[in-house]
């Protein structure tokens, strides 16, 4: 007796190990066809089952699907179908959601016999309901063409794992959900940028309209600076909403290729841009290529009084996760004597860079070189 006894437990012990374990992989598991396939062979381990089937309830024809099991013959799982009545062990557990034992299927009066399990010559079985807040998934079965007895305590395991399963339908759902929701702002979101592309650039080529009417110089050369930084604003929403990702933008390729459309408007220059892969969201990566627009763009107009030089890009990982960003030339250099806080405060080209640094967090100096050297140090990521 004691040595049935002992048995018995390190049965149920076995199953409750089975059971921890495969709460580990619900948790884990995108696949659900992987994550069923799993249970019924981990349910018919736990049982000492030579069958186990996990069935979805179809509402429309009323049926019970078989979507994964183990011991079936291969024409089974994914074509086979059980009926969903109150007439078929799975059908009774899924109608009234209480779990069914029959331990003599061929002497059973409460229900038929599937053709099913009488192909396989199953005498007795084990249903249990697969359910969440959503409603009824389905069914989780145990079959043996043996004798024997499945006993209540089994019912708890098996009713363990379907909650489980019930819980990862629940889980991958709202996952699912959530994907499609991100995508769709994420859709969203690049269509307003390229719409304010289109805006922008509407608007730049009426300013460009205006400057070209008037006969004041003054009125024209403020005409063409707006122009030029709306134009600049719409280049960089250009280039925003063809990124893979709008949360994590990449600034090399996104920098390169402002750098690349910038060298257009300069083609006797050469543009070279060397940023080190850094992943940024949209609403850091704008400020950034306008800082750089309206560096380069100031470096094309006034560095080379002869039309022809070298502007440079340059950015690199600090140590401690930032960022260190220079907008460099070799040209006629700042005027003696600058000063950037002074700068500041008299042009409109220097309070728009700094401008873009605050907004970056970051700060920005001057640094040494045979022309001019621009230094924007960005804090690390938060």
């Amino acid at each position: 007796m004691a040595d049935l006894a002992r048995s018995e437990l390190d049965h149920r012990l076995h199953q409750q190990t089975l059971l921890s374990a495969f709460g580990v992989e619900a948790l884990r598991e995108d696949d659900f066809g992987r994550l069923l396939q799993r249970a019924t062979e981990m349910c018919a381990e736990g049982m000492g089952a030579q069958f186990c089937k996990a069935l979805e309830y179809k509402r429309d024809p009323d049926i019970l699907l078989v979507v994964a099991g183990v011991g079936w013959g291969p024409d089974v799982v994914g074509k086979a179908v059980v009926g969903a009545d109150l007439a078929s062990p799975a059908g009774f557990a899924l109608k009234t959601g209480q779990p069914v034992i029959s331990n003599h299927l061929e002497n059973e009066e409460r229900f038929r016999t599937p053709q099913l399990m009488a192909e396989h010559g199953i005498r007795r079985a084990v249903n249990v309901l697969i359910r969440n807040r959503e409603g009824d998934f389905g069914v989780l079965e145990v079959d043996d063409a043996r004798e024997g007895q499945f006993a209540a305590a089994d019912i708890a395991f098996m009713q363990g794992f379907a909650n489980l399963l019930g819980g990862a339908i629940e889980r991958q759902r709202a996952e699912s959900r959530l994907q499609a929701a991100l995508e769709r702002q994420e859709l969203l979101s690049r269509e307003m940028s390229h719409r304010v592309k289109n805006s922008l650039a509407i608007v730049a080529s009426l300013l460009a309209l205006q400057a070209r009417a008037t006969d004041n110089e003054d009125v024209r050369h403020a005409l063409d600076d707006a122009q030029s930084r709306v134009a600049a604003v719409a280049q960089v929403h250009d280039q925003l909403w063809q990124q893979p990702d709008l949360g994590a933008i990449d600034i090399a390729p996104f920098l390169e290729t402002l750098c690349e459309r910038l060298a257009d408007s300069g083609p006797n220059h050469v543009i070279r841009c060397r940023v080190a892969h850094v992943a940024m969201p949209a609403d850091l990566a704008v400020p950034l290529g306008l800082f750089v627009n309206e560096l380069v763009t100031n470096a094309l107009k006034h560095a080379y009084p002869a039309g022809v030089g070298e502007i440079r890009v340059e950015g690199v990982r600090l140590a401690d996760g930032g960022l260190s960003l220079s907008v460099a030339d070799d040209g006629v250099g700042l005027p003696p004597g600058f000063d950037l806080a002074a700068a500041t405060r008299r042009s409109l080209g220097m309070r728009v860079i700094q401008g873009l640094a605050r907004q970056l967090a970051g700060t920005l100096a001057l640094g040494e070189g045979p022309g001019a050297r621009f230094v924007l140090t960005l804090p690390p990521p938060a």
